[in-house]
Protein backbone atom coordinates (compact mmCIF):
# COMPACT_ATOMS: atom_id res chain seq x y z
CA UNK A 1 0.00 0.00 0.00
CA UNK A 2 1.33 3.26 -0.79
CA UNK A 3 2.14 6.29 1.62
CA UNK A 4 -0.81 8.43 0.43
CA UNK A 5 -3.36 5.74 0.09
CA UNK A 6 -2.31 4.33 3.67
CA UNK A 7 -2.66 8.24 4.99
CA UNK A 8 -5.89 8.58 3.08
CA UNK A 9 -7.30 5.67 5.08
CA UNK A 10 -5.94 6.87 8.08
CA UNK A 11 -7.85 9.74 8.16
CA UNK A 12 -10.92 8.20 7.08
CA UNK A 13 -11.21 5.98 9.61
CA UNK A 14 -10.04 8.55 12.43
CA UNK A 15 -13.15 10.67 11.76
CA UNK A 16 -15.24 8.28 12.38
CA UNK A 17 -13.40 6.39 15.34
CA UNK A 18 -13.85 7.66 18.84
CA UNK A 19 -16.61 10.02 18.62
CA UNK A 20 -14.39 11.82 15.93
CA UNK A 21 -11.67 12.78 17.96
CA UNK A 22 -8.49 14.25 15.28
CA UNK A 23 -5.51 11.83 14.17
CA UNK A 24 -1.88 13.40 14.53
CA UNK A 25 -1.56 16.08 11.64
CA UNK A 26 0.42 14.72 8.53
CA UNK A 27 3.09 16.58 9.57
CA UNK A 28 3.16 15.56 12.87
CA UNK A 29 3.36 11.79 12.04
CA UNK A 30 6.87 12.56 9.49
CA UNK A 31 8.01 14.39 11.96
CA UNK A 32 7.69 11.36 14.63
CA UNK A 33 9.25 8.95 12.00
CA UNK A 34 12.21 11.15 11.29
CA UNK A 35 13.10 10.92 14.79
CA UNK A 36 13.35 6.98 14.41
CA UNK A 37 11.49 6.22 18.42
CA UNK A 38 13.23 2.43 19.42
CA UNK A 39 11.03 -0.32 18.44
CA UNK A 40 9.27 -1.90 21.04
CA UNK A 41 8.92 -5.00 21.65
CA UNK A 42 5.43 -4.49 22.61
CA UNK A 43 3.13 -2.06 22.49
CA UNK A 44 -0.15 -2.44 24.71
CA UNK A 45 -2.95 -0.35 24.34
CA UNK A 46 -4.70 0.41 27.61
CA UNK A 47 -3.56 1.82 30.91
CA UNK A 48 -6.03 -0.53 33.38
CA UNK A 49 -5.54 -3.58 34.72
CA UNK A 50 -5.14 -5.76 32.00
CA UNK A 51 -2.74 -3.73 29.90
CA UNK A 52 -0.75 -2.64 33.13
CA UNK A 53 -0.54 -6.37 33.60
CA UNK A 54 0.61 -7.88 30.86
CA UNK A 55 3.30 -4.55 30.58
CA UNK A 56 4.58 -5.43 34.06
CA UNK A 57 5.34 -8.99 32.88
CA UNK A 58 6.81 -8.15 29.87
CA UNK A 59 9.20 -5.69 31.52
CA UNK A 60 9.94 -8.20 34.19
CA UNK A 61 10.84 -10.26 31.06
CA UNK A 62 13.18 -7.38 29.95
CA UNK A 63 11.34 -6.77 27.25
CA UNK A 64 10.81 -2.95 25.90
CA UNK A 65 7.20 -2.24 26.36
CA UNK A 66 5.12 1.08 25.61
CA UNK A 67 1.94 1.07 27.71
CA UNK A 68 -0.64 4.27 25.36
CA UNK A 69 -3.90 5.35 27.36
CA UNK A 70 -6.48 7.41 26.08
CA UNK A 71 -7.14 9.11 29.08
CA UNK A 72 -5.34 11.25 31.37
CA UNK A 73 -5.44 8.61 34.39
CA UNK A 74 -4.95 4.63 34.38
CA UNK A 75 -6.81 2.52 35.92
CA UNK A 76 -9.74 1.95 33.31
CA UNK A 77 -12.75 1.00 34.76
CA UNK A 78 -11.42 1.67 38.11
CA UNK A 79 -11.43 5.18 39.36
CA UNK A 80 -10.86 5.95 42.97
CA UNK A 81 -11.09 10.24 43.15
CA UNK A 82 -12.06 12.18 46.47
CA UNK A 83 -14.97 13.70 47.27
CA UNK A 84 -15.60 15.73 50.31
CA UNK A 85 -12.60 14.31 51.28
CA UNK A 86 -13.81 10.81 51.17
CA UNK A 87 -12.03 8.60 48.55
CA UNK A 88 -14.59 6.91 46.59
CA UNK A 89 -14.53 4.04 44.28
CA UNK A 90 -17.11 5.17 41.45
CA UNK A 91 -15.98 2.27 38.93
CA UNK A 92 -14.98 -1.69 40.28
CA UNK A 93 -14.27 -2.04 43.77
CA UNK A 94 -14.76 -5.48 45.49
CA UNK A 95 -12.68 -8.85 45.41
CA UNK A 96 -13.36 -12.14 47.04
CA UNK A 97 -12.28 -15.37 47.65
CA UNK A 98 -10.79 -17.94 44.55
CA UNK A 99 -9.48 -14.13 43.20
CA UNK A 100 -5.90 -14.93 44.16
CA UNK A 101 -4.57 -12.86 40.96
CA UNK A 102 -5.79 -9.57 42.79
CA UNK A 103 -5.33 -10.34 45.78
CA UNK A 104 -1.84 -11.26 44.98
CA UNK A 105 -1.14 -8.24 43.37
CA UNK A 106 -2.59 -6.17 46.11
CA UNK A 107 -0.26 -7.85 48.67
CA UNK A 108 2.80 -7.05 46.46
CA UNK A 109 2.11 -3.21 45.85
CA UNK A 110 1.01 -2.81 49.35
CA UNK A 111 -2.30 -1.93 49.24
CA UNK A 112 -4.09 -3.23 52.11
CA UNK A 113 -8.02 -4.68 52.51
CA UNK A 114 -10.92 -4.36 54.64
CA UNK A 115 -14.13 -6.51 55.00
CA UNK A 116 -17.32 -4.97 53.63
CA UNK A 117 -19.43 -3.91 56.36
CA UNK A 118 -21.87 -6.49 56.80
CA UNK A 119 -23.59 -6.52 59.89
CA UNK A 120 -27.15 -5.72 61.56
CA UNK A 121 -30.46 -5.36 59.32
CA UNK A 122 -31.13 -5.28 55.80
CA UNK A 123 -34.11 -3.98 53.98
CA UNK A 124 -36.22 -5.72 51.66
CA UNK A 125 -38.95 -3.30 49.69
CA UNK A 126 -41.58 -4.73 47.43
CA UNK A 127 -45.19 -4.40 46.50
CA UNK A 128 -44.89 -1.37 48.67
CA UNK A 129 -43.87 -2.99 51.85
CA UNK A 130 -40.98 -2.53 53.72
CA UNK A 131 -39.66 -5.80 55.88
CA UNK A 132 -36.17 -6.24 57.39
CA UNK A 133 -33.82 -9.19 57.94
CA UNK A 134 -30.97 -10.14 58.97
CA UNK A 135 -27.72 -9.22 56.14
CA UNK A 136 -26.71 -12.59 56.53
CA UNK A 137 -29.36 -14.67 55.21
CA UNK A 138 -28.97 -16.11 52.55
CA UNK A 139 -31.85 -14.91 50.38
CA UNK A 140 -34.86 -12.19 51.46
CA UNK A 141 -37.74 -13.00 53.08
CA UNK A 142 -39.80 -13.59 49.96
CA UNK A 143 -42.75 -16.15 50.01
CA UNK A 144 -41.18 -17.08 46.91
CA UNK A 145 -37.38 -17.13 48.13
CA UNK A 146 -37.32 -21.11 48.15
CA UNK A 147 -38.28 -20.91 44.08
CA UNK A 148 -35.58 -18.66 43.62
CA UNK A 149 -33.30 -21.01 46.04
CA UNK A 150 -34.30 -23.64 43.43
CA UNK A 151 -33.30 -21.97 40.20
CA UNK A 152 -30.36 -20.55 41.65
CA UNK A 153 -28.93 -24.54 42.59
CA UNK A 154 -30.02 -25.23 39.17
CA UNK A 155 -28.06 -22.75 37.24
CA UNK A 156 -24.67 -23.71 39.64
CA UNK A 157 -25.48 -27.47 38.68
CA UNK A 158 -25.46 -26.60 34.72
CA UNK A 159 -22.83 -24.15 34.91
CA UNK A 160 -20.57 -26.45 36.24
CA UNK A 161 -20.08 -28.17 33.26
CA UNK A 162 -19.01 -25.68 31.22
CA UNK A 163 -15.79 -25.25 29.82
CA UNK A 164 -13.97 -22.03 30.63
CA UNK A 165 -11.87 -22.21 27.16
CA UNK A 166 -14.79 -23.05 24.95
CA UNK A 167 -17.97 -23.09 26.05
CA UNK A 168 -19.22 -23.00 22.62
CA UNK A 169 -17.94 -26.71 22.34
CA UNK A 170 -20.42 -27.41 25.16
CA UNK A 171 -22.98 -30.76 24.40
CA UNK A 172 -25.90 -28.65 24.84
CA UNK A 173 -24.37 -25.45 23.75
CA UNK A 174 -26.62 -24.69 20.57
CA UNK A 175 -29.56 -25.42 23.09
CA UNK A 176 -28.14 -22.70 25.58
CA UNK A 177 -26.89 -20.12 22.95
CA UNK A 178 -30.12 -20.45 21.13
CA UNK A 179 -32.16 -18.58 23.88
CA UNK A 180 -32.35 -15.52 26.50
CA UNK A 181 -32.02 -16.28 30.26
CA UNK A 182 -35.21 -14.47 29.97
CA UNK A 183 -36.92 -17.31 28.42
CA UNK A 184 -34.83 -19.83 30.66
CA UNK A 185 -36.12 -17.95 34.01
CA UNK A 186 -39.69 -17.88 32.51
CA UNK A 187 -39.87 -21.29 31.71
CA UNK A 188 -38.39 -22.48 34.84
CA UNK A 189 -40.34 -20.26 37.55
CA UNK A 190 -43.85 -18.96 38.29
CA UNK A 191 -43.57 -16.65 41.40
CA UNK A 192 -43.27 -13.05 40.82
CA UNK A 193 -40.84 -12.93 43.47
CA UNK A 194 -38.67 -15.32 42.10
CA UNK A 195 -38.57 -13.53 38.51
CA UNK A 196 -38.07 -10.64 40.34
CA UNK A 197 -35.08 -11.23 42.39
CA UNK A 198 -33.69 -13.31 39.32
CA UNK A 199 -33.64 -10.15 37.46
CA UNK A 200 -32.51 -8.22 40.33
CA UNK A 201 -29.42 -10.95 40.43
CA UNK A 202 -28.79 -10.11 36.77
CA UNK A 203 -28.91 -6.67 37.24
CA UNK A 204 -26.47 -6.80 39.70
CA UNK A 205 -23.93 -9.14 38.31
CA UNK A 206 -24.04 -8.04 34.19
CA UNK A 207 -25.91 -4.74 34.74
CA UNK A 208 -28.18 -5.61 32.42
CA UNK A 209 -31.67 -7.42 31.56
CA UNK A 210 -32.23 -11.47 31.37
CA UNK A 211 -33.47 -10.48 28.14
CA UNK A 212 -30.41 -9.23 26.61
CA UNK A 213 -27.91 -12.12 27.85
CA UNK A 214 -27.37 -15.25 26.17
CA UNK A 215 -27.85 -18.59 28.76
CA UNK A 216 -24.74 -19.96 27.79
CA UNK A 217 -23.09 -16.87 28.32
CA UNK A 218 -24.56 -16.77 31.65
CA UNK A 219 -23.29 -20.35 32.30
CA UNK A 220 -19.80 -19.67 31.03
CA UNK A 221 -19.87 -16.89 33.48
CA UNK A 222 -20.87 -18.97 36.25
CA UNK A 223 -18.27 -21.76 35.41
CA UNK A 224 -15.70 -18.75 35.39
CA UNK A 225 -16.39 -17.41 38.96
CA UNK A 226 -14.30 -19.60 40.87
CA UNK A 227 -10.48 -20.67 40.70
CA UNK A 228 -8.24 -23.39 38.83
CA UNK A 229 -9.25 -25.51 41.88
CA UNK A 230 -12.49 -24.32 42.60
CA UNK A 231 -15.34 -24.65 40.46
CA UNK A 232 -17.49 -21.87 39.54
CA UNK A 233 -20.65 -20.55 41.93
CA UNK A 234 -23.82 -18.75 40.85
CA UNK A 235 -23.60 -17.58 44.81
CA UNK A 236 -20.24 -16.53 44.53
CA UNK A 237 -21.30 -14.55 42.31
CA UNK A 238 -24.24 -12.70 43.99
CA UNK A 239 -22.77 -13.29 47.82
CA UNK A 240 -21.07 -10.50 50.22
CA UNK A 241 -19.19 -12.33 53.25
CA UNK A 242 -17.36 -15.69 51.23
CA UNK A 243 -18.18 -14.01 47.49
CA UNK A 244 -17.55 -11.56 44.99
CA UNK A 245 -18.54 -8.28 47.15
CA UNK A 246 -16.63 -9.70 50.43
CA UNK A 247 -13.96 -6.76 50.67
CA UNK A 248 -12.85 -3.77 49.41
CA UNK A 249 -9.44 -1.85 49.80
CA UNK A 250 -7.73 0.75 51.59
CA UNK A 251 -7.47 3.91 49.67
CA UNK A 252 -9.62 2.45 46.56
CA UNK A 253 -8.86 -0.25 44.15
CA UNK A 254 -6.83 2.71 41.63
CA UNK A 255 -4.18 2.35 44.07
CA UNK A 256 -3.52 -0.84 41.60
CA UNK A 257 -3.22 0.58 38.46
CA UNK A 258 -1.77 3.48 40.43
CA UNK A 259 1.22 1.50 41.61
CA UNK A 260 1.94 -1.18 38.68
CA UNK A 261 1.57 2.31 36.72
CA UNK A 262 4.57 3.95 38.65
CA UNK A 263 6.81 1.03 38.91
CA UNK A 264 6.35 1.19 34.87
CA UNK A 265 7.22 4.55 34.83
CA UNK A 266 7.96 6.43 31.14
CA UNK A 267 6.82 3.35 29.85
CA UNK A 268 3.18 5.04 30.20
CA UNK A 269 1.97 7.54 28.07
CA UNK A 270 -1.26 9.10 28.84
CA UNK A 271 -3.53 11.41 26.80
CA UNK A 272 -2.73 8.99 23.91
CA UNK A 273 -5.99 7.29 22.19
CA UNK A 274 -4.62 4.78 19.61
CA UNK A 275 -6.74 5.53 15.91
CA UNK A 276 -4.85 2.96 13.51
CA UNK A 277 -3.25 -0.29 14.34
CA UNK A 278 -0.79 -1.09 10.86
CA UNK A 279 1.41 -4.41 10.44
CA UNK A 280 3.53 -4.25 7.71
CA UNK A 281 7.02 -6.00 6.66
CA UNK A 282 7.26 -7.88 10.12
CA UNK A 283 6.38 -4.65 12.36
CA UNK A 284 3.28 -2.70 13.68
CA UNK A 285 2.81 0.44 13.60
CA UNK A 286 0.70 2.10 16.34
CA UNK A 287 -0.34 5.85 15.62
CA UNK A 288 -2.16 7.82 18.38
CA UNK A 289 -2.91 11.12 19.15
CA UNK A 290 0.93 11.12 20.73
CA UNK A 291 2.37 10.21 17.68
CA UNK A 292 3.69 6.35 16.24
CA UNK A 293 5.20 3.47 17.84
CA UNK A 294 6.70 1.00 16.34
CA UNK A 295 6.29 -2.68 17.75
CA UNK A 296 7.23 -6.51 17.11
CA UNK A 297 3.72 -7.06 18.56
CA UNK A 298 0.73 -5.57 20.09
CA UNK A 299 -1.78 -6.16 23.10
CA UNK A 300 -4.91 -4.37 22.63
CA UNK A 301 -6.74 -4.27 26.02
CA UNK A 302 -10.03 -2.60 26.45
CA UNK A 303 -13.22 -3.49 25.70
CA UNK A 304 -14.23 -5.54 22.83
CA UNK A 305 -16.95 -2.41 22.46
CA UNK A 306 -14.39 -0.56 22.12
CA UNK A 307 -11.58 -2.10 20.45
CA UNK A 308 -13.72 -1.53 16.88
CA UNK A 309 -12.68 2.38 17.20
CA UNK A 310 -9.52 1.56 15.85
CA UNK A 311 -8.69 1.49 12.45
CA UNK A 312 -6.54 -2.23 11.31
CA UNK A 313 -4.39 -2.63 8.61
CA UNK A 314 -4.96 -5.18 7.57
CA UNK A 315 -8.99 -5.07 8.52
CA UNK A 316 -9.68 -7.58 11.48
CA UNK A 317 -11.07 -11.34 10.22
CA UNK A 318 -14.43 -11.08 9.82
CA UNK A 319 -15.16 -13.42 12.72
CA UNK A 320 -13.35 -10.97 15.36
CA UNK A 321 -14.97 -7.82 13.04
CA UNK A 322 -18.50 -9.53 13.57
CA UNK A 323 -17.38 -10.54 17.46
CA UNK A 324 -17.16 -7.19 18.84
CA UNK A 325 -19.98 -5.92 16.84
CA UNK A 326 -22.14 -8.23 18.98
CA UNK A 327 -20.48 -7.87 22.48
CA UNK A 328 -22.02 -4.53 24.27
CA UNK A 329 -21.10 -3.30 27.33
CA UNK A 330 -23.51 -3.18 30.57
CA UNK A 331 -25.60 -0.44 31.57
CA UNK A 332 -24.90 0.82 35.23
CA UNK A 333 -24.50 4.57 36.86
CA UNK A 334 -22.76 3.93 40.33
CA UNK A 335 -24.69 6.73 43.02
CA UNK A 336 -23.04 7.81 46.28
CA UNK A 337 -24.27 9.84 48.82
CA UNK A 338 -21.84 10.76 51.61
CA UNK A 339 -22.76 11.83 55.19
CA UNK A 340 -20.85 12.88 58.41
CA UNK A 341 -20.89 9.74 60.02
CA UNK A 342 -22.54 6.22 58.84
CA UNK A 343 -25.99 6.89 61.13
CA UNK A 344 -27.82 3.95 59.64
CA UNK A 345 -25.58 1.44 61.59
CA UNK A 346 -26.60 2.71 65.04
CA UNK A 347 -30.08 2.28 63.96
CA UNK A 348 -29.14 -1.43 63.57
CA UNK A 349 -29.65 -0.75 59.39
CA UNK A 350 -26.17 -2.81 57.31
CA UNK A 351 -27.27 -0.53 54.17
CA UNK A 352 -27.85 -2.87 52.05
CA UNK A 353 -31.47 -2.64 50.30
CA UNK A 354 -32.98 -5.11 48.15
CA UNK A 355 -36.13 -2.75 46.07
CA UNK A 356 -38.41 -3.11 43.26
CA UNK A 357 -38.67 0.68 42.99
CA UNK A 358 -36.14 2.07 40.81
CA UNK A 359 -34.46 3.92 39.78
CA UNK A 360 -32.11 2.38 42.45
CA UNK A 361 -32.55 -0.95 43.39
CA UNK A 362 -29.58 -2.35 45.42
CA UNK A 363 -27.93 -0.47 47.77
CA UNK A 364 -24.72 -1.02 50.28
CA UNK A 365 -22.23 0.50 53.09
CA UNK A 366 -19.74 1.76 51.21
CA UNK A 367 -18.56 3.88 54.24
CA UNK A 368 -14.71 4.24 54.55
CA UNK A 369 -12.88 1.55 56.07
CA UNK A 370 -11.61 3.58 59.52
CA UNK A 371 -15.78 4.98 59.60
CA UNK A 372 -14.41 8.64 59.60
CA UNK A 373 -17.55 9.31 57.17
CA UNK A 374 -20.97 7.50 55.82
CA UNK A 375 -21.55 6.34 52.72
CA UNK A 376 -24.60 4.62 51.28
CA UNK A 377 -23.51 3.44 47.79
CA UNK A 378 -26.90 2.73 45.43
CA UNK A 379 -26.53 1.03 41.73
CA UNK A 380 -28.77 1.73 39.07
CA UNK A 381 -28.55 -1.25 36.42
CA UNK A 382 -29.87 -2.39 33.09
CA UNK A 383 -33.20 -0.76 31.85
CA UNK A 384 -33.28 1.18 34.75
CA UNK A 385 -29.75 2.89 33.95
CA UNK A 386 -30.89 3.21 30.40
CA UNK A 387 -34.07 5.34 31.55
CA UNK A 388 -32.08 7.38 34.18
CA UNK A 389 -29.73 8.41 31.57
CA UNK A 390 -32.64 10.29 29.81
CA UNK A 391 -33.47 12.28 33.19
CA UNK A 392 -31.41 15.28 33.93
CA UNK A 393 -28.90 15.21 36.76
CA UNK A 394 -31.27 17.05 38.91
CA UNK A 395 -34.43 14.75 38.47
CA UNK A 396 -32.09 11.74 38.69
CA UNK A 397 -30.88 12.84 41.82
CA UNK A 398 -33.98 13.45 43.11
CA UNK A 399 -35.03 10.06 42.25
CA UNK A 400 -32.12 8.63 44.39
CA UNK A 401 -32.40 10.23 47.44
CA UNK A 402 -36.17 9.25 47.01
CA UNK A 403 -35.09 5.76 46.98
CA UNK A 404 -32.65 6.26 49.87
CA UNK A 405 -35.20 8.16 51.86
CA UNK A 406 -37.75 5.44 51.79
CA UNK A 407 -35.37 2.05 52.06
CA UNK A 408 -33.02 3.86 54.94
CA UNK A 409 -34.85 6.70 56.29
CA UNK A 410 -35.53 10.58 56.29
CA UNK A 411 -31.67 11.39 57.37
CA UNK A 412 -30.48 9.65 54.06
CA UNK A 413 -32.28 12.28 51.47
CA UNK A 414 -29.85 15.34 52.89
CA UNK A 415 -26.63 13.86 52.55
CA UNK A 416 -23.57 16.53 52.31
CA UNK A 417 -22.34 15.62 49.22
CA UNK A 418 -23.71 13.35 45.99
CA UNK A 419 -21.56 12.06 43.40
CA UNK A 420 -22.64 9.62 40.38
CA UNK A 421 -20.70 7.81 37.28
CA UNK A 422 -22.68 6.85 34.22
CA UNK A 423 -20.13 4.75 32.56
CA UNK A 424 -21.78 4.63 29.01
CA UNK A 425 -20.82 8.30 28.89
CA UNK A 426 -17.22 7.51 28.85
CA UNK A 427 -15.74 7.58 25.71
CA UNK A 428 -13.34 4.84 26.46
CA UNK A 429 -15.68 2.62 28.12
CA UNK A 430 -18.93 2.86 26.66
CA UNK A 431 -20.42 0.86 29.66
CA UNK A 432 -19.85 -1.43 32.92
CA UNK A 433 -19.64 -3.80 34.39
CA UNK A 434 -18.10 -5.69 31.35
CA UNK A 435 -19.02 -7.00 28.09
CA UNK A 436 -21.90 -9.39 27.86
CA UNK A 437 -22.91 -12.12 25.09
CA UNK A 438 -26.90 -12.33 23.40
CA UNK A 439 -27.97 -15.64 22.28
CA UNK A 440 -25.67 -16.85 19.07
CA UNK A 441 -22.74 -15.02 19.75
CA UNK A 442 -20.62 -17.84 21.33
CA UNK A 443 -21.51 -20.69 19.00
CA UNK A 444 -21.48 -18.65 16.28
CA UNK A 445 -18.24 -16.25 16.69
CA UNK A 446 -16.83 -18.02 19.79
CA UNK A 447 -13.35 -18.62 18.95
CA UNK A 448 -12.31 -15.81 17.63
CA UNK A 449 -12.55 -14.05 21.39
CA UNK A 450 -8.50 -14.94 22.12
CA UNK A 451 -7.49 -15.38 18.70
CA UNK A 452 -4.63 -13.00 17.59
CA UNK A 453 -4.81 -11.10 14.80
CA UNK A 454 -1.73 -11.24 12.83
CA UNK A 455 1.21 -10.01 15.59
CA UNK A 456 -2.20 -8.52 17.49
CA UNK A 457 -3.25 -10.06 20.68
CA UNK A 458 -6.16 -9.53 22.94
CA UNK A 459 -6.76 -8.50 26.62
CA UNK A 460 -9.21 -7.24 29.30
CA UNK A 461 -11.81 -8.96 31.77
CA UNK A 462 -14.13 -9.78 28.97
CA UNK A 463 -11.36 -12.40 27.39
CA UNK A 464 -10.80 -14.22 31.21
CA UNK A 465 -10.88 -17.70 31.47
CA UNK A 466 -11.35 -17.18 35.38
CA UNK A 467 -13.27 -14.61 36.89
CA UNK A 468 -14.49 -13.29 33.57
CA UNK A 469 -16.19 -9.97 34.04
CA UNK A 470 -13.96 -8.52 37.28
CA UNK A 471 -10.78 -7.34 38.09
CA UNK A 472 -8.89 -10.31 38.61
CA UNK A 473 -9.94 -12.03 35.21
CA UNK A 474 -8.63 -8.76 33.96
CA UNK A 475 -5.19 -9.39 35.35
CA UNK A 476 -5.56 -13.12 34.22
CA UNK A 477 -6.33 -11.62 30.59
CA UNK A 478 -3.02 -9.14 30.96
CA UNK A 479 -0.79 -12.38 31.73
CA UNK A 480 -2.41 -14.46 29.12
CA UNK A 481 -1.67 -11.83 26.61
CA UNK A 482 1.94 -10.86 27.52
CA UNK A 483 2.92 -14.82 27.69
CA UNK A 484 1.42 -15.17 23.75
CA UNK A 485 3.15 -11.84 23.01
CA UNK A 486 6.54 -13.17 24.94
CA UNK A 487 6.01 -16.44 22.66
CA UNK A 488 5.74 -14.52 19.38
CA UNK A 489 9.01 -12.83 20.34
Amino acid sequence: MSEKISRRRLVQAGAVAAAGAALPAAGAEAKNRRKKKPVQDVVVVGAGLAGLMAARQLAAKGRKVKVLEARGRVGGRTYSPKHGGVTLDVGGQWLGPTQDKVAALADKLGVQTFKTYWEGQAVYQRNGSRTLFNVTSPIPPDPDAAETLNLVLQLESMGAGISRSEPWKDANADLYDGQTFETFKLANTTGEGARFLTDLATNAVWACEPRDISLLHLLFYISSAGNETTPGSFIRLTSTTEGAQDSRFVGGSQQLSIRMAKQLGSRVQLNAPVRQIRQEKGLCYVTSDKGTWRARQVIVAVPPAVSAFIDYDPILPSDRAQLIQRFPQGNAIKVQAIYDTPFWREEGLSGYVNSDEGPVKLMYDNSPHDGSAGVLLGFIEGQEARLAGRMSPAARKAAVLANFKKTIGNAAGSPKAYVEKNWAEEEWTRGCYGGFLPPGVLTGFGPALRKPHGRIHWAGTEHAEIWNGYMDGALRSGEDAARAALARL
